[in-house]
């Protein structure tokens, strides 16, 4: 194709619910595509891409695989969180059944930089047995992911949330901070300072929007129990 020739318009759906996606929805808009962005539903008040927008499960991948055919899309491109792995599977797997080209986009890992003090552990299980006991904890998680912690009585937990739980949590001993990450190392430093924080407990997702958390734990000399991907 010649550089002067158009891009031919194409209908994408996007499997989204990150920042890059976001920013990937708006890329293709502004080339002429007809971009269609799936969000799990998780959260009430979600931040929303340009395009057209859809909430909720498929039903696996045959579910998939059968909305991209009815809705006719040419491609679609995975720019899930790097932990959402059943989605990424069954992206896989639909791509497979229904002969859709499937992108994946992934962010690179956090590396480790000097001054950083973590403790790289396979498992949220894993990162729940590795905290020493009184150990005041930050728990940089999503909601779904905090059961394996309910256990550790003998620790404090500060617990941040985008919205309230629907249920009060099962912990013996914890605090509730709502609201979305900071990206100012300095506020997510105070938030732990103010609240006695002595270990960080995060996966390594990689990507700017929560790496202001890893900075403030180094600044502050705090252990990090540190969830690696697969």
């Amino acid at each position: 194709m010649r550089r002067d020739e158009p891009i031919k318009a194409q209908k994408i759906l996007i499997l989204g619910g990150t920042a890059e996606a976001r920013a990937l929805a708006e890329e293709l808009e502004r080339q002429g595509h007809a971009v269609t962005t799936s969000l799990a539903g998780r959260t009430i008040d979600p931040v929303l891409p340009v395009g057209a927008i859809r909430i909720g499960g498929f039903g696996g991948a045959e579910g998939l695989a059968a909305y991209l055919c009815q809705e006719g899309f040419d491609r679609f491109i995975d720019a899930t969180h790097p932990f959402a792995r059943r989605i990424s599977e069954n992206a896989i797997k639909a791509s497979a059944i229904s002969g859709v080209p499937l992108e994946q986009r992934l962010r690179p890992r956090w590396q480790k930089q000097p001054g950083d003090q973590w403790k790289t552990v396979p498992s949220i299980e894993a990162a729940a047995e590795a905290l020493p006991g009184g150990a005041t904890v930050f728990l940089a998680l999503g909601r779904q992911y905090i059961d394996a912690f309910t256990g550790r009585s003998d620790c404090r937990f500060l617990i941040r949330m985008v919205d309230p739980p629907e249920a009060p949590l099962a912990f013996a001993d914890h605090a509730l901070v709502l609201g979305k990450p900071s990206s100012d190392p300095d506020r997510e430093a105070d938030l732990f300072t103010a609240h006695g924080v002595t270990h960080l407990v995060c996966r390594n997702s990689g990507g700017p929007a929560g790496y202001a958390k890893i900075i403030a734990a180094r600044r502050l000399a705090l252990p990090v129990i540190m969830i690696e991907r697969d």
